[in-house]
């Protein structure tokens, strides 16, 4: 028999059960940038995620990690090397709520080329949830709350 639902998963991880035919497709993809012993993080609903989103239409993955990196965090990153991807069904934190996706959750050590700490590049939903991006202390890494429904942490230990 054909399932009809799914379960999805919100940043506090609670669970929902959805409707296949609802789902929206929403491939992602994430930067994972160290320098000097540190991980660029960006801040958002009182947690860390690493800085990425959604893929575009017509938009390479590793060209969207770039993008969203410097959009979410005013750092500029290149030659991105994919870590790993995660299959993930998850519900978006959005205004109305009401938003599930089935993702493929792509990650890519990049490269940091320069650019300052930046929230210029937020749209008014990340000005209204989110915070100054940062430099993490690897050594902070276990004991961060994260802001993802998916816990990314063991792609950043592979791109160590």
């Amino acid at each position: 028999m054909k399932q009809t639902f799914v379960t999805c998963v919100d940043i506090d991880g609670n669970e929902h059960e959805v409707a296949i035919d609802t789902l929206q497709w929403r491939p992602s993809a994430y930067a994972i940038v160290i320098r000097d012993g540190h991980l660029l993080v960006s801040r958002q609903f009182n947690g860390f995620d690493l800085p990425g989103g959604g893929v575009d239409l017509g938009e390479l993955p590793d060209a969207a990690a770039i993008r969203e990196t410097k959009e979410e965090t005013g750092i500029d990153v290149n030659t991105p090397e994919m870590v790993g991807a995660h299959s993930n069904f998850f519900k978006l934190p959005t205004h109305n709520n009401d938003r599930f996706v089935q993702s493929i959750l792509m990650y890519y050590r990049c490269s940091f080329v320069g650019g300052e700490l930046s929230m210029d590049g937020f749209d008014e939903f990340e000005k209204e949830h989110g915070d100054m991006p940062e430099w993490l202390p690897l050594a902070e890494l276990d004991t961060i709350q994260l802001a993802s429904s998916f816990d990314w942490r063991a792609f950043v230990r592979r791109a160590l």
